[in-house]
């Protein structure tokens, strides 16, 4: 392994909740880097990843950032929640500290293919799915990134015959374009209006994006989701094979529905079978995620039985369109991962039946008017919580006009959200918290969120 960070100060600035930050500290100390943390969280709020690195020589310097951090060391790792203007950041570039990422050094490293996934919605479903075909096949496969496991502390244990399946953000996108590396393959899920209160507008947020595909080379893969308009204007900027997916439309190069048959095309062979009816998950957007993931595994040589066996058998992932219990005829499902309008309209348009609807949260400077119209045509009730509860309410007031329906109401807390949900339900209607929002005005994280209503769920 490269002796680049032996003996170096690193300081890994934002340890974070979701691994990249416990991956880089544990991979830096084994490769004998002196290593300070600094986050602004407390000791507290970061015990669980604390936890996970008992025992390891590292300086912490929590509850706020210290100059002299950025100063007197020879390399800064950014953590993708910081922001590109940080006072911090800045210092370290007047003092010629060199910047890197996790996912950067990861990429430096790896020596095995890379399927790298991202887009604004659909990316943790795509990758698992990704991931479980491939575990079919004789080849060993890594899943992590973005999902909640960095993969850079097992970098010694990967080797070339190996895959690996990563979920990127735009965060993590943004340094590749430093590095000037794309994935092997890359899948891109859609495209749409997202964490516009850290990227400065939806052309920088794009940008960010692209770098997935923008440094690919000609015997690499871009796999392109046909139904978003964004992602058709792709293809010009892709030097590889383009292959596309679609719900809609047949497509010569990549995978699309026929009636109840998934056909897939590729490299000159096709594959015809019989699965729509058998698929668990619902909604027409993990219709989308099983074909992303059904080609782009494909190409790295997983075969047909492989495809059908995981697509079929595949239930869903926590927090994400999640079926919690059934009470007296009400279905309960946990969407908490829809941070996003997009990905909680997907949500609602998944059911017929009735739905009353938990929502709101952080505002991530989104727009609300298209989820406000899809709220008012589509839903029995709306129940409005954290920053946004205001702002959601007036358009979906606006949008409902003089109908009934939908009820709009704005509880002080969760627990009366959840209790003013499920007073309205009634035998054969669905209550789903999917809240359109980021989690962070009222929660530490999505999951926490998700796990406080599966919690009042099973407590009914």
């Amino acid at each position: 392994m490269s002796t680049a960070f032996k003996n170096k100060k690193i300081t890994v600035m934002g340890l974070g909740l979701f691994g990249g930050g416990v991956g880089v500290a544990r991979f830096l100390v084994k490769q004998g880097a002196h290593v300070t943390v600094t986050d602004l969280r407390s000791a507290a709020e970061l015990s669980q990843s604390i936890k996970q690195l008992e025992g390891m020589p590292i300086t912490y310097k929590l509850g706020g950032h210290y100059d002299e951090d950025f100063i007197n060391a020879d390399m800064v790792i950014v953590n993708p929640a910081i922001p590109k203007n940080s006072k911090f950041l800045q210092i370290a570039r007047s003092h010629h500290i060199p910047l890197q990422t996790e996912i950067n050094i990861f990429f430096t490293l790896c020596p095995a293919p890379i399927i790298g996934i991202t887009g604004s919605n659909g990316k943790s479903t795509t990758t698992t799915l990704t991931g479980l075909i491939l575990q079919q096949t004789l080849r060993k496969t890594w899943i992590g990134g973005n999902i909640g496991r960095s993969l850079l502390a097992d970098i010694e244990g990967i080797k070339p015959s190996d895959i690996v399946v990563l979920e990127l953000s735009s965060f993590q996108l943004d340094g590749l374009h430093d590095l000037q590396k794309s994935p092997h393959i890359s899948v891109l899920t859609n495209i749409s209006p997202n964490h516009l209160d850290r990227h400065p507008n939806m052309e920088d947020y794009i940008r960010a994006k692209k770098a997935i595909v923008l440094y690919q080379k000609r015997g690499d893969y871009a796999v392109l989701n046909y139904d978003d308009p964004e992602l058709r204007k792709w293809e010009q900027d892709c030097k590889g094979n383009v292959l596309w997916y679609s719900t809609k439309y047949p497509q010569k190069n990549g995978v699309y529905i026929n009636n109840n048959d998934m056909v897939l095309c590729v490299n000159g062979q096709q594959i015809q079978r019989s699965c729509v009816d058998q698929i668990k998950i619902p909604g027409d957007h993990n219709l989308h995620n099983i074909l992303a993931a059904s080609c782009a595994a494909f190409i790295m040589g997983a075969q047909e039985d492989h495809i059908h066996k995981v697509v079929t058998s595949f239930g869903g992932l926590e927090h994400r369109l999640e079926f919690v219990r059934e009470v007296k005829g009400v279905c309960f499902f946990n969407d908490s991962k829809a941070t996003t309008p997009e990905s909680a309209i997907a949500a609602i348009t998944a059911f017929k039946k009735p739905v009353i609807l938990i929502a709101g949260g952080y505002d991530k400077g989104s727009s609300f008017e298209e989820f406000a119209r899809v709220c008012a045509g589509n839903t029995k009730a709306v129940i409005l919580i954290g920053k946004t509860a205001g702002k959601i309410e007036e358009l979906v007031i606006k949008n409902k006009g003089l109908r009934e329906r939908p009820l709009v109401k704005t509880p002080n807390t969760f627990q009366e959200a959840f209790q003013r949900a499920c007073a309205l339900a009634q035998s054969g209607d669905v209550v789903v918290l999917s809240p359109a929002c980021a989690s962070y005005d009222m929660f530490v994280n999505y999951e926490e969120r998700g796990r406080q209503f599966k919690d009042m769920v099973h407590a009914l």
